[in-house]
């Protein structure tokens, strides 16, 4: 990763975990630019190299740094680190940003801070090293969501169900998905009502429920969900009729057809049908990632 221009001085200091609730309380004290003085900031940045109008588009999300990086707490690393290396990802987000792309600032750094914070906890990882392959991150950074989603919380290696239905949503193997579980469960993960602070007050779980979402969070979820909808529609053009008939079928649908109905569909095996939907996927994968590259979405990572 490349590396991040020299952090503003009005940034509060995140010495270690003791210090985190202070800096937690700091950073509500900056205020959430409306969209016309974000504009104005990061053209005066862009074309005047203008540090003040930087200093104030970073501190201005630096909660949003904060929110994604507690995302991560399952991970076994101090929330004081993820949140300076989200605030690194954030930084290279507003040095490359280009506000005439039409897109807000959030929407474009949350790509930037979620990258920092996952290449550092992939660095991090005695167990996952930087030359795993991008499957295998997939894996690694999805493996605790899908668990969630199928209440798979039993103790141990995952049910064959279960198993079989990560390594299929995934794009892995069997073997991948039980070999990454074990690592994981070898990790651990933090407990959500252990302290923030030595004195005992504040615990983690004080910081999942938030009544008073961020304005710029909301904002840049909402039109991350339109940005990734219009990639997704612009990318199934790279598919013929009957991959997208059969992708959308398979993955796309409420009710998702099976294997069996589709072959009959087109008179092929369904072994043939299956082939059909992973190449499509695998397509529309490598269609959206080089139109979010075109659009300025993607960081260009090392």
């Amino acid at each position: 990763m490349a590396t991040a221009a020299k952090v503003p001085a009005t940034i509060p200091a995140l010495g270690g975990e003791q210090s985190l609730n202070r800096y937690l309380s700091e950073i509500r004290r900056f205020p959430i630019l409306a969209p016309e003085e974000e504009y104005m900031l990061a053209k005066r940045y862009q074309e005047h190299g203008d540090t003040e109008a930087a200093s104030k588009l970073v501190t201005s999300h630096l909660r949003l740094v904060a929110k994604i990086a507690m995302g991560y707490r399952g991970y076994g690393l101090p929330a004081s680190e993820l949140i300076s290396e989200g605030n690194i990802g954030l930084m290279q987000g507003v040095k490359k940003f280009e506000p005439d792309r039409g897109f807000r600032l959030a929407t474009y750094a949350m790509w930037w801070i979620r990258a920092s914070i996952q290449e550092y906890i992939l660095r991090s990882w005695s167990l996952v090293k930087m030359g795993t392959t991008a499957a295998q991150k997939k894996l690694f950074f999805n493996l605790r969501r899908m668990k969630s989603k199928l209440d798979a919380f039993e103790e141990g290696d995952l049910n064959p169900e279960h198993l079989a239905k990560i390594a299929k949503d995934l794009g892995v193997t069997e073997d991948e998905v039980n070999s990454m579980n074990r690592r994981m469960a070898m990790g651990g993960d933090s407990s959500l009502n252990a302290p923030m602070r030595e004195d005992g007050e504040g615990t983690w779980q004080d910081w999942l429920v938030d009544t008073d979402p961020l304005q710029d969070e909301r904002l840049a979820e909402d039109e991350e969900k339109h940005v990734r909808h219009d990639l997704l529609v612009e990318a199934m053009d790279d598919l013929n009729d009957r991959e997208k008939h059969i992708l959308a079928e398979r993955r796309l649908s409420d009710d998702p057809k099976t294997l069996e109905e589709l072959s009959q569909v087109y008179g092929v095996s369904r072994e043939r049908v299956r082939q059909i939907e992973v190449r499509a996927f695998d397509k529309l994968q490598k269609a959206m990632l080089r139109l979010a590259g075109g659009k300025g979405l993607l960081p260009a990572m090392a």
